[in-house]
C-alpha cells in the first residue's frame, strides 16, 4: 500500500458559509413559493436569528443585509432594533442549519471522500490527487461554485497545503497575495481562533499579524501565551503535520462511474450498480475477502444525493447476489427513487471487507445449508428492515433474562459466543421458550412461608398447583453491586389442574433477605 503524501504535497480546499442561517432560509422561502404561488416570502427587510441567552434575546447569525449595517452575532436583539427598528427576527434552528450544511458536505463528496465538517458554517475537503480529474484545482472549484449558485449558497473558499490553512484563507483573507505563504503571513491572529482573551494580549504585545507572531522565537511565545499558540500556528502554516478527520470512515474499496449526460432510469442505474458490483466482485476475489455491508451513493446533477446499503449475514462477493438485494431495497423504498434531473455519479462503496474462502459444495450438489440460511435472512431484512429479522445467542450469565440476548441476524457477534447447553435425553426443558419482561407479579398461597407453592392468583385466574418441581436457587449478582448485595431467587416449575406448566420464583429468602418475599410469574412452558 502507497504511503500518504508529505504534508507538503498534500491540498485541502476550505468553504466558509458566512450566511449559512440566511442562505438556508431564503431557499426554504424560496422552495415554499415555488410549490404554492400564495405562499408570502415575506418583505425585503433584513433578517436576524436570535436565540435567549443569558435572560436576553440575542443574535446568533444575520443575514448580508443585517451585516452591512452594523449587526452581528452576539448583539441584543434590543440594541440592534433601536439601530433598525424594522429588523425582521427569527428563532434561531441549528437543528435545521446543522442538515443544511450536512446535505452541502454530501454534494462536496462527489469530489473526494476526504470530507470534514469545520465548525457550524466550514467544510474542508482533502483533494489531494483529485482535482485533475476535474481540470485541475481552479477546474474543480468553478464546478463546485456552479452546483452551488443553485443552492443560493454565498461561499467563499481557499486552497491551501494544510487544511487549517486553508480555513483561515477562506475566513480571514480580505485582499490576495503573491504567494500562499506571503498570504497566510498577512491574516490577523485572529485566523488562529484562539480565545478572546489570548487574542487580546496577543495584539497588546505588538503581535497583530501572523508573520509578527512566525517571526518570534517559539518557545517564549509559548511560555508567555501557551504552547497552543505555537502549535496552532505550526499547523496553519503547514509546518506541523495535520490531516483533517473524515465525517464519514473512508471505505476499504469504492469505484464509481461518472456520466457526461445525467441518467434517470431506474433500470439505467441497477446496470450501472451491476457494472460497479462486478469490478468490486473481482477486486475482493484477489484478496480472498467479501463484504457484509454494500452502499451506493447516486449523486444528481442538482447536487441531492441518494444512498441505498444493503447487508449481508455472512461476508459476500456474488454480483447475482448482491443485484437481487439492491433491487429488494429499491421495491421496499417508501418513497420511489427519485432521479430528479438525473444522476451524474455513482459510487458503489464496500466499507469493511472480511476473509472469504470459496464457497465448498457438497458431493450430491448443491450449496452448504449455512449459505442457503443466510441468503433467506440477507432477503428477508432487506425487505422488512434490518432490525425485524432477529437471532437469539447465548450469554455467559446465570441470570435467566440475561442468558440469551436478541440481535439483528445480519449482526455478527463482537465477542465470542458461548455454546448453547444439550439438554439431557429424555428430561423437560429447565428453561420456558416465553419469557415476560419484567416478571409478572403474582399472589402465592405456600404451606410454609418459605415452601413451594400451593396455590396461585394470576390475572385474575386462580390456579391450584398439582405437581411442583424446584427450588432452582440463583442467587444475585451481588460483585456488580455497590452495596455487595441483592436478593436471591427461588424457581418453581409448576402445572396446574388444567396441565399448564408455569416457570415462578420467589423474590428474596424468607426472614433473611425480606420478611414477606414477593412472587413473580417469569415464563411459561409450551
Amino acid at each position: 500500500m502507497a504511503s500518504s503524501p508529505p504534508q507538503s504535497a498534500r491540498r485541502h480546499l476550505a468553504l466558509w458559509f458566512p450566511f449559512l442561517s440566511s442562505d438556508r432560509q431564503s431557499r426554504t422561502r424560496g422552495s415554499a413559493a415555488s410549490a404554492n404561488a400564495r405562499v408570502d416570502t415575506g418583505d425585503d427587510a433584513p433578517f436576524v436569528f436570535v436565540e435567549k441567552q443569558r435572560g436576553a434575546m440575542r443574535i446568533t447569525a444575520v443575514d448580508p443585509r443585517a451585516h452591512a449595517l452594523g449587526l452581528s452575532p452576539g448583539m441584543a436583539l434590543a440594541d440592534a432594533r433601536a439601530i433598525l427598528p424594522d429588523l425582521a427576527a427569527h428563532d434561531a434552528a441549528p437543528a435545521a442549519d446543522q442538515d443544511w450544511i450536512e446535505r452541502i458536505a454530501d454534494l462536496c463528496e462527489r469530489y473526494t471522500p476526504m470530507v470534514a465538517l469545520d465548525e457550524a458554517d466550514g467544510i474542508t475537503l482533502d483533494i489531494t490527487g483529485c482535482a485533475h480529474l476535474f481540470g485541475g484545482e481552479d477546474g474543480l472549484v468553478a464546478d463546485l461554485e456552479q452546483r452551488l449558485a443553485s443552492w443560493g449558497a454565498q461561499l467563499r473558499h481557499a486552497v491551501a497545503g494544510s487544511p487549517d490553512g486553508a480555513q483561515a484563507l477562506a475566513r480571514f483573507q480580505t485582499m490576495p497575495a503573491a504567494s500562499e505563504t506571503a498570504a497566510l503571513r498577512r491574516l490577523d491572529v485572529a485566523a488562529l481562533r484562539l480565545p478572546d482573551e489570548t487574542l487580546v494580549a496577543l495584539r497588546r504585545a505588538g503581535l497583530k499579524t501572523l508573520g509578527d507572531l512566525a517571526g518570534r522565537p517559539s518557545a517564549p511565545i509559548s511560555a508567555r501565551f501557551g504552547e497552543e499558540t505555537t502549535e496552532t500556528l505550526a499547523r496553519l502554516l503547514g509546518d506541523l503535520d495535520s490531516r483533517i478527520q473524515p465525517r464519514r470512515r473512508l471505505p476499504a474499496m469504492f469505484f464509481e462511474r461518472r456520466f457526461a449526460e445525467p441518467i434517470a432510469r431506474t433500470e439505467h442505474v441497477l446496470d450501472v450498480i451491476e457494472d460497479l458490483a462486478t469490478e468490486a466482485s473481482q477486486a475482493l476475489a484477489e484478496r480472498h475477502k467479501g463484504g457484509r455491508r454494500f452502499a451506493v451513493r447516486l449523486f444528481r446533477s442538482d447536487g441531492q444525493v441518494r444512498d441505498l446499503a444493503i447487508e449481508t449475514g455472512l461476508p459476500a462477493r456474488d454480483p447475482p447476489t448482491l443485484m437481487r438485494l439492491f433491487r429488494e431495497r429499491i421495491d421496499a423504498l417508501a418513497d420511489p427513487l427519485d432521479p430528479g434531473f438525473g444522476f451524474d455519479m455513482l459510487r458503489f462503496v464496500v466499507p469493511r471487507i472480511e476473509p472469504l474462502a470459496p464457497t465448498q459444495l457438497q458431493l450430491e450438489g448443491g450449496a452448504i445449508g449455512d449459505d442457503a440460511m443466510a441468503a433467506l435472512v440477507d432477503r428477508l431484512s432487506t425487505r422488512v428492515g434490518r432490525t425485524r429479522i432477529r437471532r437469539f445467542v447465548a450469554r455467559d450469565s446465570h441470570i435467566p433474562e440475561q442468558g440469551v440476548l436478541s440481535i439483528p441476524a445480519l449482526d455478527a457477534p463482537t465477542a465470542p459466543v458461548p455454546a448453547w447447553q444439550p439438554l439431557d435425553p429424555g428430561e423437560p426443558p429447565l428453561r420456558p421458550i416465553h419469557l415476560f419482561d419484567p416478571p409478572q407479579r403474582i399472589e402465592v398461597m405456600a404451606e410454609v412461608p418459605d415452601g413451594p407453592p400451593h396455590r396461585f392468583r394470576w390475572r385474575r385466574t386462580l390456579h391450584d398447583v398439582t405437581r411442583f418441581e424446584g427450588p432452582e436457587r440463583i442467587a444475585a449478582e451481588w460483585w456488580k453491586r455497590i452495596d455487595a448485595a441483592g436478593l436471591t431467587r427461588d424457581y418453581y416449575r409448576v402445572e396446574d389442574t388444567r396441565g399448564r406448566r408455569f416457570w415462578i420464583f420467589r423474590h428474596g429468602l424468607y426472614d433473611r433477605e425480606k420478611p414477606d418475599p414477593d412472587w413473580y410469574v417469569h415464563g411459561l412452558f409450551a
